[in-house]
C-alpha cells in the first residue's frame, strides 16, 4: 500500500512526541527514497515507507543504520499501530548489512547535500539531495532493471555528467561484469544509449 508525504510526516511529529513521553534519546535520521523526493520536491508521487540511509549525532557525524535503536523501533511500531500504518513504515532498508548503501560508501559531499527537518525536540531529519537522488535510483533502477526507480531517476532529469557520475559510483558498490552488462543495457533501454562507451 501506498500513502502520502502528509502521512509519514504526521507519522514522523507522532514519533517524535512518543520519543519525548519515553525519555528516549535524540535521533536523526537521513532519509533516502520516495519518502525524501516528495520532501524536498523533487517528484510528486506517493510512496510506502521511510527510508534511513543513515543516522547521524548531533554534530552532523554519519552512523551506521543497522540495527535501528531498540527505543526508535519500539515507538515506531507504536505509531504504526496509532496511525495504521504497515510495522515497517520506518526502516533501514538501503543500508541493510554488508551489502547495504552505507557500508558501501555515500557518494562524496553527500553531507553537504542534506536537507534538515526538525519534527520536534526528540527527532530530526535530513532529506538526501538531487544527485545523490540520481545515484541511488541508477543503483536502484539497474538493480530491478526499471521499475519505479527507473521512473524516478527519468524525472531528476538528470545530466550526461551526473549520470557517468553514478555510474561510476555504483561501480564501486558492484565492480563485477554482471553488474557493468546490466549497467550497459539499462543505458541503452532507457534512453541513455550515447553515453554507454563512455561507462
Amino acid at each position: 500500500m501506498s500513502y502520502q508525504y502528509e502521512q509519514f510526516s504526521r507519522a514522523l511529529y507522532l514519533l517524535d512526541r512518543r520519543l519525548a513521553i519515553s525519555n528516549a534519546p535524540n535521533y536523526n535520521l537521513v532519509v533516502c527514497g520516495g519518502t525524501a523526493l516528495i520532501a524536498t520536491g523533487l517528484v510528486h508521487r506517493v510512496t510506502k515507507d521511510v527510508d534511513v540511509v543513515a543516522l547521524a549525532d548531533d554534530q552532523g557525524c554519519l552512523i551506521d543504520p543497522a540495527p535501528l535503536p531498540p527505543p526508535l523501533i519500539q515507538e515506531a511500531l507504536q505509531v504504526a499501530e496509532d496511525l495504521n500504518l504497515p510495522e515497517d513504515w520506518l526502516n533501514n532498508g538501503p543500508s541493510q548489512g554488508e551489502g547495504g548503501l552505507f557500508r558501501l560508501g555515500l557518494p562524496q559531499g553527500f553531507i553537504d547535500r542534506l536537507e534538515w527537518t526538525r519534527f520536534g525536540d526528540k527527532l530530526t531529519v535530513a532529506f538526501i539531495g538531487r544527485r545523490d537522488q540520481i545515484f541511488f535510483k541508477l543503483y536502484a533502477a539497474v538493480d530491478q532493471f526499471g521499475s519505479y526507480h527507473a521512473a524516478d531517476l527519468q524525472a531528476l532529469k538528470p545530466t550526461d555528467t551526473e549520470l557517468l557520475d553514478a555510474a561510476a559510483w555504483t561501480r564501486t558498490h558492484d565492480p563485477s561484469q554482471g553488474y557493468l552488462e546490466g549497467l550497459m543495457m539499462f543505458f541503452r533501454e532507457f534512453g541513455y544509449e550515447h553515453l554507454v562507451e563512455r561507462i
